[in-house]
């Protein structure tokens, strides 16, 4: 199973960027598809999940109204569209997934991408 994340860059702050993730070698689909980040010398943080079943999503409070988490199960690809970027959403984005029931952690997700960087500027 591998996650590949791409779309970051470097944006202007009030900017948008879509991350996208490929997941290839999946023999079935996983239950809950999500974005972390990790802002240098900081922890990793949840930004948004989303239950392939159904399709309900949550958000974490930081980017709740500005980012908006989706996937297209056909063609196996999670996207993050993000709006009104702040420098403070300046951070390592990365994809994961599990195929868990549940997910209260990242310690649940038991596939992660290699992460894409996203610089936002002032």
């Amino acid at each position: 199973v591998q996650l590949q994340a791409s779309g970051g860059g470097l944006v202007q702050a009030g900017g948008s960027l879509r991350l996208s993730c490929a997941a290839s070698g999946l023999t079935m689909s996983m239950s809950i598809m999500a974005w972390f980040r990790r802002a240098p010398g900081k922890d990793r943080e949840f930004v948004a999940h989303i239950r392939q079943s159904g399709g309900r999503t949550y958000n974490g409070d930081s980017v709740k109204g500005r980012f908006t988490i989706s996937s297209d199960n056909a063609k196996n690809t999670l996207y993050l569209q993000m709006n009104s970027l702040e420098p403070e959403d300046t951070a390592v984005y990365y994809c994961a997934a599990t195929n868990r029931v549940a997910a209260q952690s990242s310690r649940d997700y038991d596939y992660w991408g290699q992460g894409t960087l996203v610089t936002v500027s002032s």
